[in-house]
């Protein structure tokens, strides 16, 4: 599942730490930045934006003003905060932020906020909202076509055990085959339906469906085993597990 965002900070310097921060995060995709909210609308108006990062101390309108006043609009984006300024946290949560990052922002602190972001994305996804990149008839199929070297190959969504990026092309581990295709993770993951399909290491996508036992951090699927990166970890296990684990009472 991608993840469109868009910074909204009126400091370069800060606009180009959480750029390069967005950039070494798979599921996020950079998709404008703005100065300030008013010039933030004219993103909003022209794409599908998931998230937003917001900083508070800005001219003409503050970040907090500007979450008062409904200004995201009715695709009503996710907001993670960030800001010098440690004192309007908990004016932040009230308008229902999912997280308040204070300036310096670690990268830890920064990927932990985004893991909220993905874990508060995928609820809504699954509450019946459809994720960008991914149309209704591609939800509605129950299979579909990669290119690998000069053919197109038919993979089913119920037979893709997982996905395996290497350095210039992907492994699908489907159905017994091995097929490779020169697509990034991020782009296929973007294709595929995310009420099956979930990120759990930089390198790995998989099936859902097709896990079979959880030990630490790795996955058995079938004969192949999967790890789950510490990055990924809360969020992967959080799609994985839902409300599914029995417990002893």
């Amino acid at each position: 599942m991608l993840l469109k965002a868009i910074i909204v900070d009126d400091e370069p310097v800060a606009r180009k730490v959480i750029r390069e921060y967005i950039e070494d995060i798979d599921y996020l995709e950079l998709a404008g930045m703005a100065e300030n909210p008013l010039k933030a609308d004219a993103i909003l108006a022209a794409n599908k934006i998931d998230l937003i990062f917001l900083d508070i101390n800005m001219p003409k309108l503050n970040g907090i003003e500007y979450l008062r006043i409904g200004g995201r609009g009715a695709q009503e984006p996710l907001v993670i905060i960030t800001t010098a300024y440690a004192e309007y946290a908990l004016e932040g949560f009230e308008l229902d932020v999912v997280d308040y990052l204070v300036k310096p922002i670690s990268f830890e602190r920064f990927l932990k906020a985004c893991n909220k972001a993905r874990a508060k994305y995928a609820e809504r996804v699954r509450a019946g909202a459809t994720p960008e990149g991914v149309s209704e008839a591609a939800r509605a199929a129950d299979h579909f076509f990669v290119k690998c070297g000069d053919s197109l190959e038919k993979i089913g969504y119920s037979e893709l055990v997982y996905v395996e990026a290497m350095t210039n092309y992907v492994v699908l581990h489907a159905g017994g085959r091995k097929l490779i295709a020169y697509l990034t993770l991020k782009g296929l993951l973007a294709q595929l339906p995310p009420e099956r399909f979930t990120q759990v290491h930089k390198s790995f996508v998989v099936n859902r469906e097709m896990i079979s036992s959880i030990r630490g951090n790795m996955l058995q699927l079938g004969t192949a085993t999967v790890p789950v990166s510490q990055h990924y970890y809360e969020a992967a296990m959080r799609e994985i597990l839902k409300d599914k684990v029995v417990k002893r009472n």
